[in-house]
């Protein structure tokens, strides 16, 4: 069985948001018997969930539809859950990989996608991938990010190393933190105390949150060497 985490760590509490029954009960079962995961909740729409959110009751990581209906779609759910707790993992669900939907999604704040036709090992290689503030995006997500902020944005120091920006610009191109030290030739440990120092300077909790503020700042980042 796959695992989450190491021996001793506390289980992270999962709220699925999916209004496919069958589907949902299915995940949860799924999820629930992997090590390292409590499935705690089951919603139908994002109204319900939302209502615990406002209570002061969030897990620390939701998977949800990204097309829920009837009702508020998985897009403006995701933006209202991070806006009551930013510190909350949110995985959209997808039948179809469309660049476009998942990319409103991660604007929103979402901090990463998984296809619902993913295998077990698919699923918590995503999730760990999450957990460990691992890039949102492919490349053809981040290239869609880079267009729209080079459009918009002025550049901005934000106090980071010449280090730090090019992990930065690799996980906005998809590395994730094990190719990005491959890439880099440094330990995947040397890497991880680099987004720490990241996420200290630019006060954020996640990976996702770091690229957006980053290539917000940076219009002309793609052309970084």
């Amino acid at each position: 069985m796959r695992t989450l985490l190491n021996a001793g760590e506390e289980a992270v509490s999962l709220w699925i948001v999916e209004d496919d029954r069958d589907f949902r009960e299915s995940l949860a079962a799924m999820m629930d018997g992997s090590r390292g995961l409590r499935c705690e909740q089951q919603f139908s729409n994002c109204e319900a969930a939302l209502k615990l959110f406002a209570k002061g009751e969030v897990p620390g990581l939701v998977l949800m539809d990204i097309h829920l209906g009837p009702g508020m779609n998985g897009i403006e759910g995701v933006r209202r859950m991070k806006a009551i707790s930013p510190a909350t993992d949110i995985i959209m669900l997808t039948n179809y990989e469309d660049d476009h939907d998942v990319f409103q999604a991660i604007c929103a704040g979402a901090d990463g996608y998984l296809k619902k036709n993913s295998s077990l090992d698919e699923t918590i290689d995503s999730i760990t991938e999450v957990l460990s503030g691992g890039p949102p995006m492919n490349p053809h997500i981040a290239r869609k990010a880079m267009l729209l902020f080079r459009k918009f944005a002025a550049p901005k120091d934000l106090g980071l190393t010449p280090r730090e920006e090019m992990i930065l610009k690799l996980c906005s191109e998809g590395h994730t933190k094990k190719t990005a030290a491959q890439e880099l030739f440094i330990t995947h440990r040397t890497v991880e105390q680099h987004i720490k120092n990241v996420y200290k300077k630019l006060n954020v909790h996640s990976m996702g949150e770091a690229v957006r503020i980053w290539l917000q700042s940076n219009p002309s980042s793609n052309s970084l060497s």
